[in-house]
């Protein structure tokens, strides 16, 4: 049988997961009556949210139909499709996904065009020198301009506009000449058969009965339950329980071949042993380790605490489980005296970290304190030539005893009408942006290139791009190098207590405004309880803003029917005692939507 093995990469909405639904339901892999949309997202975050943000691996079977125009071979071609998300938190998936292929199908929305993500992803896919398929998709769309959307893509990779194909993932109309084309342009991998045992680990994850299940693909060799395995780089001997393929769900089979992309059943339940790029190889004829993969660099960080320590150990747990699925987020534990034991975690960006604490939550049922994120500062003490890394707002000194910062700044590009550029400008001074080159980008789009603290990009500059370009907006960047910065360390105290989860490193120049603002979303989320609630923002030594959230109110006399006034104005008194001793032995409750609302703002 021969194998085509080949990956889906696109901007975020732009057809992926929809073009996957019509390509399983050509080749039958799925029955209709099973069908349904989006159905390589099995996670329910993945279907609420309308995003992938898990790769899938699936099989396809396809015998193409003879005609005229198909000069193929009339034999069954065992297609090996591996859907990637488009967003660019997530794009150490797709770097994955890249390495364990030999071709992509390069989505371009016909409606929208070339994205700064596309452009991101297809160079990732050209380092790795893979064959390139371009596909126009959404053409049965009426605002479909696939005319000036083919003349972007030939400029972009300088081909033919014949090349370029076109398909519907709503009507199916294409799929069946996509189907052909693939077979036709992706080449088949290398089938070494008598070469050492060597099978490269792109993804995994963990079963309660089944220990780690590591998704493969085989580069020589052929693996089966009869051999004893190893993963090379943790130095793991096991004995595989089972092996088998996906399609989508796991089958089970007697022996992966060359070539193929399947499971491996481990039996191992140690968590931290498996890890992503790991050659799996034979213990009796050792291969040789494969190139693994580059290490994903965190750019944001927020501090994990479980609400009661009781929970610690369970929190512990969940984050090392799911660092078996998601490897790109780091942990590691850390105290405060204020909250208790709990984790530093690293995100690849904000969404990244949304979706990493709402499984928590979900999958887990852990109640949290989660810390506003932030990033990775290099401070200069006095008295000391050597940097410090802070990577929490609280572990930043407010003593006056830092002489210098330096902060992360990247390089990004921005896509998007020229009509938009106009109101563009005011957003990127106000983020503190430099623009270093502006291109002309297809038919009236305009690619800016510019530099920006990563700090800013982080605080909500995703969602005002998109509001200042009526969602035509799309931005894709890099870690560039570190540089001098003013920011100052933002305290919010609830009655008169610092709150770790809510400080925050803010910048000079904009102290003022963020104060004000983080007080009134602080007003507006937290809950009345039985005492007022005082809400401030201290920074540069002093009292910046400050809100209040009174008191529930209870009319003790209202049981209470003619008689002199006194009688009223005791319990009145009584009740003004009561509510001081409250006010000053109470504490105040903060619920655990809270802290979710306040990271929400920040995107």
């Amino acid at each position: 049988m021969e194998i085509r093995n080949f990956s889906i990469i696109a901007h975020i909405d732009h057809g992926k997961s929809t073009l996957a639904d019509r390509l399983l339901e050509a080749t039958g892999t799925i029955a209709m009556r099973d069908m349904k949309a989006q159905v390589l997202d099995s996670m329910e975050l993945e279907r609420e949210r309308g995003i992938t943000i898990k790769m899938q691996p699936v099989r396809m079977l396809y015998t193409p139909t003879q005609s005229k125009t198909s000069n193929l071979k009339p034999v069954t071609y065992n297609l090996n499709l591996i859907d990637t998300p488009g967003h660019i938190d997530f794009s150490y998936e797709v770097s994955r996904a890249m390495q364990a292929v030999e071709g992509c199908l390069l989505l371009v929305d016909s409606t929208q065009g070339v994205q700064a993500q596309t452009l991101t992803t297809l160079e990732m896919a050209q380092k790795l020198d893979l064959v390139i398929i371009p596909v126009m998709t959404k053409i049965d769309s009426p605002l479909a301009r696939p005319d000036d959307i083919s003349k972007e893509i030939v400029e972009l990779l300088n081909i033919d506009p014949d090349t370029i194909l076109s398909v519907s993932g709503k009507t199916g109309q294409g799929v069946d000449v996509l189907l052909e084309e693939i077979v036709k342009r992706i080449p088949p991998p290398k089938n070494d058969i008598e070469d050492l045992p060597k099978a490269l680990v792109f993804d995994f994850k963990y079963s309660e009965h089944k220990g780690i299940v590591v998704f493969v693909r085989i580069i020589s060799g052929i693996f089966n339950t009869k051999m004893t395995m190893q993963l090379i780089g943790a130095d793991e001997v096991f004995s595989p329980i089972e092996v088998g393929i996906l399609s989508p769900k796991e089958i089970k089979t007697e022996n992966l071949n060359p070539g193929e992309i399947g499971y491996i059943v481990t039996g191992i339940k140690k968590p931290g042993v498996a890890s992503v790029g790991d050659t799996i190889t034979d213990v009796k004829r050792k291969g040789t380790p494969l190139p693994g993969y580059t290490q994903p660099k965190s750019v944001v960080w927020a501090s994990i605490y479980p609400e009661s320590q009781d929970d610690f150990s369970n929190l512990k747990t969940a984050l090392e489980r799911l660092h078996l699925e998601d490897a790109a987020f780091s942990f590691e534990e850390e105290t405060s005296l204020v909250l208790g034991r709990g984790f530093r975690i690293g995100f690849l960006g904000m969404l990244h970290m949304e979706i990493i604490t709402e499984r928590l939550h979900r999958e887990y049922d852990l109640k949290l304190i989660i810390t506003l994120p932030s990033i990775a500062y290099n401070i200069y003490i006095k008295g000391s030539d050597e940097p410090k890394m802070v990577y929490t707002p609280i572990a930043f000194p407010d003593d006056g005893s830092v002489t210098r910062v330096s902060e992360p700044w990247v390089m990004a590009r921005i896509i998007l009408p020229v009509e938009y550029i106009s109101p563009l400008m005011p957003l990127l001074y106000d983020h503190e942006a430099e623009v270093m080159d502006t291109i002309n980008f297809g038919r009236g789009r305009n690619e800016i290139a510019m530099v920006m603290p990563l700090r800013e990009l982080m605080r909500g500059f995703f969602d005002k791009l998109k509001s200042v370009s009526s969602g035509y907006g799309s931005i894709a960047y890099e870690f560039l190098e570190y540089r001098d910065a003013d920011v100052v360390r933002m305290d919010i105290l609830i009655n008169n207590e610092i709150i770790p989860a809510f400080c925050r490193i803010v910048s000079r120049r904009s102290v003022e405004q963020d104060a004000r603002t983080a007080v009134d979303m602080l007003k507006e989320y937290m809950p009345r309880q039985q005492i007022n609630i005082k809400i401030q923002a201290r920074a540069l030594g002093r009292i910046i803003a400050s809100e209040s959230v009174n008191a529930f109110r209870k009319d003790v006399t209202q049981h209470m029917y003619g008689g002199d006034i006194t009688r009223r104005m005791k319990l009145w008194e009584k009740q003004k005692k009561g509510k001081k001793k409250m006010q000053e032995s109470g504490k105040v409750n903060i619920p655990h939507d809270v802290f979710l609302k306040m990271i929400r703002n920040e995107k």
